[in-house]
């Protein structure tokens, strides 16, 4: 029995042994081949020589590029309207006119003064004129001796009266008139005829209606006319991608109404102020409006618009569009294209704090616990602040490599690298976790098996 009890322990303890041997065997296996790490599976792509242009978006009104907004200059009711919305009409053409009665009496009380004030100009011309005789004689008089000289010089004093009361009545002829001229003005305003050529855009006041003028007020908007030939498109565009756009820019523009169809366009003005919404919350947002007109044919049937189509354009006249300010709409604005540059995906750069990645590197470097903790000593010392940059990883003989690049304009999918990549590196581009997060230098990858064989992104598949 004791010795099939020492066989037993024999036996356990070997297996034992084996199986410390086995553990240690693994450890040691992997921290030399693969650092302990599985290898991630990763998609990537070629850093290659392209073409980028930049694409700045933004949404918008359709509207037309000339619009003007009609209020009176007189207050009253609206007693003729010749227009409809929508009625096409010439510059100087008739459109509405304002009850003229209480201003005809305006203009007839005007007069009256005029003749009021002409017939004191008489009167006081008379006087003058009678003065100066007066005064004749008393000089006769006093050169004689007949009078004293005080009643010389009173006579002198009536006729300089006289003369003044005249010039009086001048500048009062002339002030009646002044208000006379005032008074036909306000007459002539009554009747409101287009200051141009176009449509009637909108119409807001109806016949009977009353309206205010504009002399001490805003005055009511009546109507709009505007030249419907030529549209544009109002957007907003973020003050971050404005610094970008620049007068001249070509663009192309995609109306809702229109939906499988797109525009040319081209950059018309940008504005100098910004529209602020939600100002001083945390959803404040701060956009520039940017105008961009409309270069295709369109509205051919409105005033002003070119009605004859090339032989080429005959087949699309039926379906040349027809927009109407209010439209909704999209611009893509090309900002700037450069050529034959080094070019990722945009998934593949990501940011990364360098200083975080040595302190980890100097960590590994050290085995024990209590040098970690001289190691984190020293590295709050020495690369204590974060050192954020743009990075890029590479597979490498089936390893990461993590570049720090320097990055230009982009594209809807890729973006120019500067500095950082010579061209033809196997670029990181995927998972998205992976890439922005996880992945650190000289960690093991391996290419998905569903990327394998296919064409890297940015080439044409054979």
């Amino acid at each position: 029995m004791a010795k099939k009890k020492n066989a037993t322990r024999t036996i356990v303890l070997v297996i034992v042994a084996l199986v410390v041997l086995l553990v240690i065997v693994g450890v040691i296996a992997r921290m030399v081949l693969g650092g302990g790490k599985k290898p991630v599976e990763v998609e990537v792509a070629d850093a290659a020589a392209r073409s980028i242009t930049q694409v700045v978006t933004a949404s918008g009104k359709m509207q037309p590029e000339v619009e003007v907004k009609i209020s009176p200059d007189v207050s009253g009711e609206i007693v003729d309207l010749r227009i409809q919305e929508g009625d096409a009409v010439t510059r100087g053409q008739l459109l509405l006119r304002i009850d003229p009665d209480f201003y005809d009496a305006q203009v007839e009380q005007a007069r009256a003064l005029v003749l009021q004030a002409k017939a004191t100009e008489a009167q006081r011309r008379a006087d003058m004129m009678n003065m100066e005789l007066e005064l004749g004689r008393q000089e006769n008089l006093f050169k004689t001796g007949a009078i004293s000289e005080s009643d010389f010089q009173k006579a002198q004093t009536s006729s300089e009266i006289a003369t003044a009361a005249l010039e009086a009545a001048r500048y009062s002829v002339q002030s009646s008139e002044a208000r006379l001229r005032e008074a036909q003005e306000q007459l002539a305003k009554t009747v409101v005829y287009a200051p141009m050529s176009g449509t009637v855009s909108k119409l807001d006041v109806e016949l009977g209606e009353r309206v205010v003028g504009t002399s001490q007020f805003a005055g009511t908007e009546m109507l709009r006319i505007a030249q419907l030939s030529q549209m544009e498109l109002e957007v907003d565009v973020n003050e971050n991608d404005v610094v970008n756009v620049a007068a001249g820019d070509t663009a192309r523009i995609e109306v809702d109404a229109y939906p499988e169809r797109s525009f040319r366009g081209l950059v018309t003005q940008i504005a100098n102020s910004a529209r602020v919404t939600a100002a001083g919350t945390q959803e404040q947002v701060t956009n520039f409006p940017v105008k961009i007109r409309v270069l295709d044919p369109h509205n051919v049937g409105a005033v002003g618009a070119v009605t004859q189509i090339s032989a080429s354009e005959t087949e699309a006249a039926e379906i040349i569009p027809n927009f109407r300010p209010g439209m909704s709409g999209t611009v893509d604005v090309y900002t700037q294209t450069v050529d034959g540059v080094i070019a990722v995906p945009i998934q593949s750069v990501t940011i990364r704090d360098l200083n975080q990645i040595k302190r980890d590197a100097m960590r590994q470097e050290r085995g024990s616990r209590q040098e970690e903790a001289e190691a984190d000593t020293l590295d709050s010392d020495a690369l204590e602040e974060e050192d954020l940059q743009k990075v890029v990883f590479t597979m490498v003989e089936e390893k990461a490599e993590m570049h720090r690049v320097e990055t230009g304009i982009s594209d809807d999918t890729h973006i120019q690298i500067t500095t950082g990549l010579e061209g033809g590196e196997k670029v990181i581009v995927g998972p998205y976790r992976v890439v922005s997060r996880t992945l650190s230098p000289e960690d093991p990858v391996t290419v998905k098996k569903s990327d394998r064989g296919r064409a890297p992104a940015g080439e044409d598949e054979s």
